[in-house]
C-alpha cells in the first residue's frame, strides 16, 4: 500500500507509544519516515528495534568513542546526536540500526563515517545531498510500504 511520509511518521510515533518508548518518538518517528522516503527500511528497523530485549544504554564518551552497547538507534539516536553536538567527531562502536542517524546528519551537514552514507567521508562535509529527490518524490507520490510489515507495527 502506498503511505504518505506523515502517515508514516504518525504510525512510527504510534507503534512507539504502544511499546512503551514514547520518550523517543521525537527522534525515532521522523528518521523513520525520513528513511522510508529515501528507500531505506526504516519501519523494517523499527520493527526490530521495538521487539528488542535492550533498549537503554548509559552512553559515555571514552578515549575510544562511543559504545552504543548494540542498543538500536531507534532509541539511543537521540543521545548519539546529542554527544556528537558536545564533543565534535565520535568513533562508534556496536552499532544496531545505524541508519537512524542519517537523518541527523543529513541535517546536520556531519559525516557519520559509515558505509551507508557514500556523500561524503568520515569528518567531511556534503557538498550535494542525495536525498533532496527522494524526499521530494516521497513527500508528493508517497511511499509503498509492505501491508504485512505495517500491520505488525499497528
Amino acid at each position: 500500500m502506498n503511505r504518505s511520509l506523515s502517515e508514516i511518521e504518525a504510525h512510527a510515533r504510534a507503534a512507539l507509544a504502544r511499546h512503551g518508548h514514547g520518550d523517543v518518538a521525537d527522534f525515532a518517528a521522523p528518521a523513520c519516515a525520513f528513511l522510508e522516503g529515501v528507500g531505506y527500511p526504516g519501519l523494517k528497523l523499527l520493527a526490530e528495534a521495538l521487539n528488542d530485549s535492550v533498549t537503554t544504554a548509559m552512553l559515555e564518551k571514552d578515549v575510544m568513542g562511543l559504545d552504543l552497547q548494540s542498543v538500536s538507534c531507534v532509541f539511543a539516536g537521540a543521545q548519539v546526536e546529542r554527544l556528537q553536538r558536545e564533543h565534535g567527531r565520535l568513533f562508534l562502536r556496536n552499532v544496531r540500526h545505524g541508519l537512524y542517524l542519517l537523518p541527523g546528519s543529513v541535517h546536520g551537514n556531519y559525516a557519520i563515517g559509515c558505509p551507508v552514507d557514500p556523500g561524503f567521508a568520515l569528518g567531511g562535509e556534503r557538498t550535494k545531498n542525495p536525498y533532496t529527490e527522494k524526499l521530494g518524490l516521497a513527500a508528493q507520490n508517497g511511499v509503498a510500504v509492505d501491508d504485512l510489515l505495517w500491520q505488525s507495527l499497528a
